[in-house]
């Protein structure tokens, strides 16, 4: 059974193999290591764009593909017929929350705006506000949701949540419209799926709250981004985002100069660790597919 994986340094992190597992290494550029016909199980490159795919055509054998992240939206309409999509859910969780939680903080207690004086030296006192005590809504409850969720009360912030699926202390997502007036924090942890893209729209932005903070910590295509830039210019709305769309966001785009917003380029997960973190499930999964057992965190409805 042949194996492709993304990166070198994940042979050594797969443990042991059963007898036949042969692993190659393709990082999705240049020529193929081997008969790409041949291939059975595939972990691709993560954050990739949708290009990374094309091997998908050559890839006549496979029958499983191991993704290094959480976010599918690029493979889901991509796949083959009988051929299997998992995510590796849960890998990048803490990180990603804490990418979160640093974003609100730094946000509302203005760590922008000193280091854009700092670089002027200028010493400068601003009133900034505080997570202490203002309304969060967390908007999906998957792992990172939770743990944003759970960090951000434990600062003294009043969190709610919503998800597509109700539960209890969940609000469903049919009910985000309605509550947007009445917080001050609103953080996207949610998938990007054909019911999510643009789902922050001109109006989903007018129905917050004024002086209130987006955080984008899913997917850009979730936010319209003019709409996004639109509201920001005006200050009526901060915003602290992870993801953009378009991404890589050019270099002449309105986004970078506004007072109200932080950018990062991307950067959630990127932080030591990152490769050891990924391919902690995937000799574990390699080894459930060599025994023709269910494999875990299979990708169904988009996520």
């Amino acid at each position: 059974m042949k194996v492709w994986i993304a990166h070198e340094e994940g042979r050594a992190l797969l443990g042991p193999l059963p007898e036949g597992v042969e692993v190659e290494v393709y990082d999705g550029r240049g020529d193929y290591p081997s008969d790409p016909a041949s291939v059975a199980f595939w972990v691709p490159p993560f954050l990739a764009q949708s290009k990374v795919t094309t091997p998908l055509r050559d890839m006549t054998g496979l029958k499983a593909v191991q993704l290094l992240s959480a976010g599918a939206e690029v493979w889901v309409h991509a796949m083959p017929p009988g051929v299997a999509l998992c995510d590796a859910r849960g890998v990048h969780t803490a990180v990603t929350a804490e990418w979160t939680v640093g974003a609100v903080i730094a946000s509302m207690r203005g760590f922008d705006v000193f280091a854009r004086k700092q670089t002027r030296h200028e010493w400068k006192v601003e009133w900034t506000t505080t997570v202490v005590g203002r309304r969060v809504l967390v908007v999906g409850a998957g792992d990172i949701g939770e743990r944003v969720a759970t960090v951000l009360a434990a600062l003294g912030a009043e969190v709610e949540k919503a998800a597509r699926r109700a539960r209890p202390g969940v609000h469903p997502i049919e009910a985000v419209e309605g509550l947007l007036p009445d917080f001050d924090v609103v953080v996207l942890t949610l998938p990007l799926t054909d019911a999510t893209r643009g789902m922050v729209d001109a109006k989903f932005l007018a129905r917050m709250k004024d002086g209130a903070l987006l955080v984008n910590a899913a997917r850009g295509p979730i936010v319209d981004t003019d709409a996004l830039v639109a509201e920001v210019a005006s200050g009526r709305l901060r915003c602290a985002v992870d993801v953009v769309d378009p991404e890589p966001l050019p270099a002449g785009h309105p986004l970078w100069d506004l007072e109200g917003a932080l950018i990062t380029p991307h950067a959630g997960a990127s932080v030591d660790g990152t490769i050891e973190r990924a391919y902690a499930p995937v000799g574990p999964q390699i080894r459930r597919f060599a025994a023709g057992e269910p494999l875990a965190n299979l990708v169904a409805d988009g996520y």
